[in-house]
């Protein structure tokens, strides 16, 4: 099996504490999609003979395409065998005649950015719709036969209490959602929060505050019938993202446009620089090779298999690493943080929220 992640590069404006790759140059999109189609035809032997079950449009801000720019970006993909079908969408994008086009392309599943249904908090980190949008536009994507819709929330934003915090998360999945993407915030370099912090217009949430939102979050996702499979998503059953599941299963992914990252049938990673003009320019043939190591791999897969909730699976290392490993994990599992499975070792869910400590002692 394999996957292909689309990167749709355009944003109306950035969000306050995002770092993901965008511009603001939605004229670029005609240029932009012939680019992709162009490097698809020059990179899909990437995958070997994988059958792709999995396409995933992210960015960015991939709503923004019209019916037609939409139309024109999916149709160089064969759905055929195509299981899962993602778009990211933003609240204010949702209509009836997107909608009916996204469909009609094959979409089967939603993932909608609504971070809060408190709208200070919204205009905090300068989101452009409302809680009432998105609630609207959940109301809107259902009504039109859509079920599979995953809702993504943060938690501390500023301002934000737990029992804000609470009544979003209470609000989002009595909206329906059948999947929830739940992330901390965090200051990224370079973005406006970050800016915004360094002047000291902001406080961030404190290490109690954060672990109490975190708290609420797992009480409340399991009360609903959600199962906490990676350390920042949660799904009713049988609606765990296949095409993010993969990502963490090294399952060989195709990623396109700039800002996009890859790791083919041969488990060679690569990534598109970070600039739209260059890759139209190029006609999208600007991927470039992350070298990597032995050891730089079974660091990747460290730290992707500590994030879920299968955790990791040592028979996947060498004899040399299988033993350094163990030898950081004593500390851990006397803690109580991490925990011997069948196969390895898994965090404990009350424990994620310490996991890049834990990652980073076992990391070879």
């Amino acid at each position: 099996m394999a996957g292909i992640y689309v990167h749709v590069p355009f944003c109306t404006a950035k969000c306050a504490y995002c770092d993901f790759y965008s511009v603001a140059r939605r004229d670029m999109a005609d240029g932009y999609i012939a680019a992709v189609g162009r490097e698809f035809e020059a990179r899909r032997h990437e995958l070997g003979d994988g059958t792709v079950d999995t396409l995933y449009f992210g960015g960015g801000t991939p709503s923004l395409l019209s019916p037609e720019q939409f139309a024109a970006l999916s149709s160089f993909f064969d759905k055929a065998g195509i299981k899962e079908f993602t778009i990211e969408v933003n609240p204010d994008d949702v209509t009836d005649e997107k909608i009916d086009a996204w469909l009609a392309a094959g979409v089967n599943r939603i993932s909608i950015g609504v971070q809060s249904l408190c709208d200070d908090e919204l205009r905090a980190v300068g989101r452009r719709h409302d809680a009432r949008q998105a609630l609207d536009a959940i109301a809107m994507l259902a009504s039109k036969g859509i079920v599979n819709i995953s809702g993504d929330l943060i938690y501390g934003l500023p301002g934000q209490t737990v029992e804000s915090f609470t009544s979003s998360l209470r609000r989002l999945i009595g909206s329906g959602i059948t999947h929830l993407s739940a992330y901390s915030l965090s200051y990224e370099e370079g973005t406006l929060l970050w800016r915004r912090l360094q002047e000291g217009r902001v406080v961030p949430a404190s290490e109690d505050l954060t672990v109490a939102m975190y708290t609420a979050l797992c009480r409340q996702a399991r009360e609903a019938g959600f199962e906490h499979y990676e350390i920042s998503n949660f799904a009713l059953p049988s609606y765990r993202s296949r095409h993010n599941s993969s990502y963490w299963r090294e399952v060989p992914y195709l990623g396109l446009g700039p800002g996009a990252h890859s790791f083919d049938c041969e488990g060679v990673r690569r990534y598109v620089p970070s600039d739209v003009r260059m890759y139209i320019r190029n006609d999208g043939l600007t991927a470039v090779v992350d070298d990597e190591n032995d050891c730089d791999r079974a660091n990747d897969r460290i730290m992707v298999s500590l994030r879920t909730a299968e955790g990791l699976d040592l028979s996947r290392f060498s004899a040399g690493q299988q033993r350094e490993i163990i030898s950081a994990a004593g500390p851990w599992i006397e803690s109580g943080d991490l925990v011997p499975t069948a196969r390895g070792y898994a965090v404990k869910e009350a424990s994620w929220l310490v996991s890049d400590a834990i990652i980073r002692d076992l990391l070879l």
